[in-house]
């Protein structure tokens, strides 16, 4: 298989830093020299900059000295040649812009990967990316990078199906992971990677077929979403109930003109803590909350207003912007 510039490039690198750690080590044993002294005459050596001694070298320094000079002149050579062939190629910026993307991925937490960045998986995207959430897309097609680039979003091309590219994406550090890739083959599979990678992973799959639905929420997928499916019941809602979808459609998180829907988790030691729902909906008007989430219980549709608020409860709260924007600064306070 022939290795490509980058590949070739990393590898000269490699080389040339193990040929400095050989050296440092080896003049350390044969000539006695200090740590600095050692590091000093491996990079004048393999570098060939004929700078005076350290300390005069016996038989043994000189052997080694030659072997290194012999062996670091090739490996440097070597390194010339590929760097300027990423030059000339223009694939230089690439690689390094590679190493910064890996870095940022590597240091995200609570992100979401999104494997599959097609019509679905880019819708999801883009409705991430308007809360402000952070994302990692995977997809194998090199087609889609100058798009993925201007987008500013962080990518690794290639396939999910590889473990390691799971791994690269940062699997065992996300919040969850969006798989939208056309296969509901290839999407168990992934599933089960990224269950056995990270259990506590919250897993949304796209099915495009009853069977694999099925077989999605048994490989551990929490949420199947059919794209035909959802498109089949919206159209027929539409029809026979359209004055509940336009409400939907005004309520839709982030999307509403004048009024909203949107999900308010209490954080430890909120003013609200330890009071009422009726009390927080008298303070602010035109606001209701219409669902409570409470650790791992099933969701409380409408609850009590005398229903007492918790730490790490989620409120799902309806109203108009600056109510909701007024609850939530008083829940996080």
């Amino acid at each position: 298989m022939r290795l490509t510039p980058t590949r070739r490039f990393a590898i000269a690198i490699g080389g040339i830093l193990l040929l400095v750690a050989i050296g440092t080590a080896g003049y350390k044993l044969i000539a006695g020299m200090s740590f600095i002294e050692a590091l000093y005459m491996s990079v004048i050596t393999i570098s060939t900059v004929g700078f005076e001694e350290v300390k005069p070298l016996g038989p043994g320094g000189r052997i080694f000295t030659m072997f290194l000079i012999v062996t670091g002149v090739g490996t440097a050579l070597y390194l010339f040649t590929v760097a300027a062939e990423l030059v000339v190629e223009g694939q230089l910026r690439e690689f390094l812009g590679t190493t910064s993307m890996q870095r940022k991925i590597h240091q995200l937490r609570d992100h979401i990967v999104v494997c599959g960045y097609g019509r679905f998986g880019r819708a999801v995207t883009d409705e991430l990316r308007r809360d402000d959430l952070p994302v990692v897309i995977v997809d194998p097609n090199p087609a889609l990078e100058p798009e993925l680039i201007r987008a500013g979003l962080l990518f690794i091309g290639a396939s999910a199906l590889d473990d390691a590219v799971l791994e690269e994406a940062g699997v065992r550090n996300a919040r969850a992971i969006v798989v939208a890739t056309g296969s509901d083959a290839d999407n168990v599979y992934i599933t089960l990677s990224a269950r056995e990678k990270n259990p506590t992973i919250k897993i949304h799959a796209r099915g495009e077929t009853e069977a694999g639905m099925r077989r999605l929420r048994l490989a551990g997928a929490d949420s199947v979403v059919s794209s035909y499916q959802h498109g089949g019941m919206r159209v027929a809602a539409m029809i026979s109930r359209p004055a509940v979808v336009d409400f939907l459609e005004l309520t839709l998180p982030g999307r509403g003109a004048l009024i909203d829907l949107e999900e308010i988790e209490v954080v430890e030691g909120s003013t609200v803590v330890g009071k009422t729902i009726e009390s927080v909906e008298r303070g602010a008007e035109r606001l209701r909350v219409v669902a409570l989430q409470r650790g791992n219980d099933p969701i409380t549709m409408v609850p009590q207003g005398s229903e007492v608020i918790r730490s790490g409860d989620r409120l799902v709260v309806i109203g108009d912007r600056t109510s909701l924007s007024r609850v939530a600064d008083i829940v996080n306070r």
